[in-house]
């Protein structure tokens, strides 16, 4: 019988094989990480220029961009651009909260990319591409919600529309393929697709 075109990929058993080493800091994309490190993961459209974001941030430890928030297993890129596999292009951001707040990291993610605009950012349309925070305790939760509802209410202000950005816990991260990762400094003239809304984000 042949699948229906819109079918969930089935995706597979075996994890998607990295160099494991970031090409900017040299430090390790997977676990374990240093004793004191925390982790988030962020949508804010594709997930390039968002790594990008994330990786110059004094106080981040390492980034690394993948697929999260859908269903299908270690999802290749292809699949998750189909749409259908329910994942969004994410970056795995592993930070030292002595060094930078989890509400500073939240602000950047904010004014970064236009959290209104549902399953897409700009030209970028799917989603896969949508604005998306996945948490990995209680504590990071109650703050995301609250930058959330903060920045929300700014953008009310200056006349935007309404937040469409999801909250929820971090299930699984699956690592993108190996010529994803650090894109934009292995490809300096790459396409980067983060555009704000240019509202600041206040300080919660």
């Amino acid at each position: 019988m042949p699948t229906h075109v819109d079918a969930t990929p089935e995706g597979r058993d075996t994890p998607m094989t990295i160099d494991g080493q970031h090409a900017v800091s040299g430090q390790a994309m997977t676990p374990p990480w240093p004793e004191g490190m925390e982790e988030i993961v962020l949508g804010l459209g594709c997930f390039w220029g968002a790594e990008r974001l994330f990786w110059r941030l004094p106080g981040v430890h390492v980034t690394a961009v993948g697929y999260a928030g859908g269903v299908t297993p270690n999802p290749t890129y292809r699949e998750t651009c189909t749409g259908r596999t329910g994942h969004a292009e994410v970056v795995r951001v592993v930070f030292d909260p002595r060094r930078i707040d989890l509400t500073t990291l939240l602000r950047h993610f904010w004014e970064a990319h236009d959290p209104t605009q549902g399953h897409r950012q700009g030209n970028d349309i799917g989603p896969q591409y949508r604005s998306i925070i996945l948490t990995t305790g209680e504590t990071q939760r109650q703050v995301a919600e609250c930058s959330r509802a903060a920045y929300a209410e700014a953008l009310r202000t200056a006349g935007r529309g309404e937040v469409t950005t999801e909250i929820a816990p971090l299930e699984t991260f699956y690592y993108a393929e190996d010529y994803h990762q650090q894109y934009l400094e292995k490809n300096p003239g790459g396409y980067c697709g983060l555009k704000g809304t240019g509202v600041s984000c206040p300080m919660t």
